[in-house]
């Protein structure tokens, strides 16, 4: 009952929280989609790079979201931006990287080697082969890891509040911080939905992609 009244209460604060929480990370899972995409498409005639690449998107993935956001402050503190978020916005495109440019190497590699050989006997340029029949076969499986990197970077966003990022991790680090319980439920469960919502949206998405076949 307490909680209910307090999202009754605060609802519109509550939708504040929730549009800057999606602007953060839709930013930030647009610029990484730009940039990852190709670059997957890149390494996968690339396997010494791919390799590297991977590893390197690998690592940053183990490090604690607390400790990037660190990492972070004193680096843009140099041209006042130390908090705030630019910091919040680049730690979270280096966060959604690994699946994107995962998932599009992997989609990439596995496109039948028969279509790619009838796409080059058929005279095609390497831009053609590309848009026209491995970008298209592969588009489920990268558009996979960009649900990926959504769902992941809602979650890592919340913890965004810590350096005056916004969005509705404020009312989870509020919440800890004055010991409100019904705060940090509200900011928790309002986390939680986005992420579903979002990741069932992506889903239907996805599968309107898919062939036919794997439907």
């Amino acid at each position: 009952m307490e909680l209910a009244a307090f999202i009754q209460n605060n609802w519109t604060d509550l939708l504040r929280l929730t549009w800057e929480h999606v602007q953060l990370v839709g930013l930030a899972v647009s610029v990484s989609v730009l940039t990852g995409v190709p670059f997957g498409i890149y390494i996968a005639q690339r396997e010494i790079l791919a390799n590297l690449v991977l590893t390197v998107a690998g690592i940053v993935m183990t490090i604690p979201s607390i400790a990037l956001f660190g990492i972070m402050i004193p680096i843009l503190s140099y041209i006042g931006h130390g908090i705030g978020f630019l910091p919040a916005f680049l730690a979270l495109v280096l966060y959604s990287q690994l699946p994107i440019i995962r998932n599009t190497y992997i989609a990439i590699k596995n496109v039948n080697p028969d279509l790619r050989e009838a796409a080059i006997g058929m005279g095609m340029t390497t831009w053609e082969r590309l848009t026209k029949v491995e970008i298209p076969m592969a588009l489920p499986v990268i558009m996979a890891g960009v649900r990926m990197a959504v769902v992941l970077t809602i979650g890592i966003g919340a913890i965004a509040a810590y350096i005056g990022a916004g969005g509705l991790g404020e009312y989870i680090a509020r919440g800890i911080s004055t010991s409100y319980e019904t705060m940090v439920q509200a900011g928790a469960i309002a986390v939680s939905l986005l992420a579903l919502v979002v990741d069932f949206v992506l889903g239907s998405v996805q599968k309107r992609l898919s062939p036919k076949t794997a439907r």
